[in-house]
């Protein structure tokens, strides 16, 4: 049987560490975070199906994912250099763009199943 060597427990760890900065740290990935538990709730609140809860959970992950990967190349990019830099700026950018779109696109799913639900209520 396989056992986990420390060195595999310390990379979760070091994942848990960077999903905890982000979250006390970076007001984003907060805002990210909280939207992402209210769909959640909303979810058990209307009993959505099974598919439905796969398309809301990898939707929530790809947006955190994305919101953590932008953090992580501003973080570098502000390392790199202070100054203004064109590349540098192209890159914060792009990485912001797709944050966005990535948004944009949750949001867009989260009418498209939770329409439906609500308007029942009605």
């Amino acid at each position: 049987m396989n056992k986990w060597r420390p060195s595999q427990l310390r990379s979760f760890y070091y994942a848990f560490s960077g999903f905890s900065h982000n979250l006390k740290y970076e007001t984003n990935f907060r805002i990210q975070f909280i939207f992402g538990i209210i769909v959640v709730i909303a979810g058990f609140y209307f009993s959505i199906s099974r598919i439905e809860w796969l398309i809301i959970l990898l939707t929530i992950a790809a947006v955190w994912s994305a919101e953590l990967v932008n953090t992580s190349i501003e973080m570098i990019c502000d390392k790199i250099t202070a100054d203004e830099d064109h590349l540098v700026k192209i890159v914060k950018d792009s990485s912001a763009a797709a944050v966005l779109i990535t948004s944009i696109i949750a949001a867009i799913v989260g009418v498209i199943i939770f329409l439906p639900y609500v308007i029942v209520l009605l």
